[in-house]
This record gives structure tokens, sequence and C-alpha cells, in this order.
């Protein structure tokens, strides 16, 4: 049976609460807003302002909520200086700077086969006009 937190072999039983468990925090930590900001801040800590120059296309909302499941989930840190205004900055936990290396490396896979992926793309919407 497979442990809590790891990955069944084919062939191997499957423990539903396991998959349960790993489904769910991919959800949470791998959607396109949580790459993209753990990319940034893995360039080192940021205003929120700032942030979300660099992330790019980014709401102020979607990135207050990224930014908070972030913080929830112990990949961010959040540090308020206590002036006038306030300055708040975000920057990697080192269970975050961890996770940048798997954000890295998805991203060079990317940038690796990205004309694989387009022509793959292009037969899909052809084989599909013609059906």
């Amino acid at each position: 049976m497979a442990q809590e937190g790891t990955i069944s072999k084919p062939g191997e039983h499957k423990d539903p609460a396991a998959c349960e468990h790993i489904s769910r925090m991919l959800a949470r930590i791998c959607d396109k807003w949580t790459v993209l900001v753990i990319r940034t801040l893995g360039r080192g800590p940021r205003r929120f302002n700032a942030l979300r120059r660099d992330v790019g296309e980014i709401s102020q909302k979607m990135l207050t909520q990224t930014l908070k499941e972030l913080e929830e989930n112990g990949l961010v840190k959040r540090t308020v200086t206590p002036v006038r205004p306030p300055q708040v900055e975000y920057a990697l936990t080192d269970l975050g700077k961890d996770f940048l290396r798997p954000v890295r490396a998805l991203a060079q896979w990317v940038a690796t086969h990205s004309d694989q992926i387009t022509e793959a793309r292009s037969t899909y919407a052809h084989v599909r006009a013609n059906d």
C-alpha cells in the first residue's frame, strides 16, 4: 500500500486518502498564478505592487488571493514593516524555495518543448477541423 505523500507505481494498490490529499494539494499549489508568483519571488522579496508588475496580467484580487493561499500553505512569508503607510513585503519561505526547484524545472520543460507543443496543437486543430 502506498504511504501518504507517495505516488503509487503501476500495479501497486493505491491509497485513496493519499491520492485525494495529493490531488487537493496540487490543485492549491499548481495553478497558473501560483507558479508565476513563485517564479517571481524566486528572484527575491517583492512588495505587492512590484510583484503585481513583475507577474504581469494578474488582477489585484487574484494576486491577493494567491498570496494568501501561498502564505496559508507555508510557501510565502508576509512581512509588515510598521511605518506610515505600512510596508508589506512577500518572500519565499524555505518550503517555497524548495518548491521553486520543480517550478523552474517545469518552466524549462515548457521552454524546451514549446515548438513540439505548438505543432501538436496545430495538428490537433487541423484534424478536428476536418472531422
